[in-house]
């Protein structure tokens, strides 16, 4: 069941550049990167109510909403953060070098979040070899974006 996680993550990840360069068009053909996150949020909800109305999952209760962490709502602020930031920036440093920094950082950030079991999330060691990994990581964003 794994193997099956890990294709729908290289999915996921192979849509990342796509997801930059269309969102980096349409700030400049627009003009305005905040305009263009308005559009960018507002074609994903469509898109998120559809599914909803494919699937028809029911709403959650108000006590299950009750219980939600407070840090838990930040989520859509974060990735709002991030969506300006990568409409600014995917075009004037490339989408290799754009979607290598994010990627990477996201992996070096997460290998902590880990390692302390934060956020919720299982607790996994910082193991050398995990740090080696991330090293390399970063090493490899380097050459991208020196060569």
């Amino acid at each position: 069941m794994q193997w099956f996680a890990i294709v729908f993550a290289l999915v996921a990840g192979a849509a990342n550049p796509f997801q930059s360069g269309s969102n980096a068009a349409l700030k400049t053909q627009l003009g305005q990167p905040l305009w263009a996150t308005v559009w960018v949020y507002g074609t994903g909800l469509l898109g998120v109510l559809l599914m909803q109305a494919i699937l028809r999952q029911p709403l959650p209760s108000g006590a299950q909403v009750s219980t939600v962490s407070w840090w838990a709502w930040t989520g859509g602020l974060i990735s709002i953060i991030a969506t300006v930031i990568g409409l600014m920036l995917a075009q004037k440093l490339g989408s290799g070098v754009f979607t290598g920094v994010s990627i990477t950082a996201s992996v070096v950030v997460s290998i902590l979040l880990d390692h302390f079991g934060m956020l919720g999330l299982k607790q996994h060691t910082a193991s050398p070899m995990r740090l080696v990994g991330g090293a390399l990581m970063v090493c490899g964003v380097w050459l991208v974006a020196r060569f």
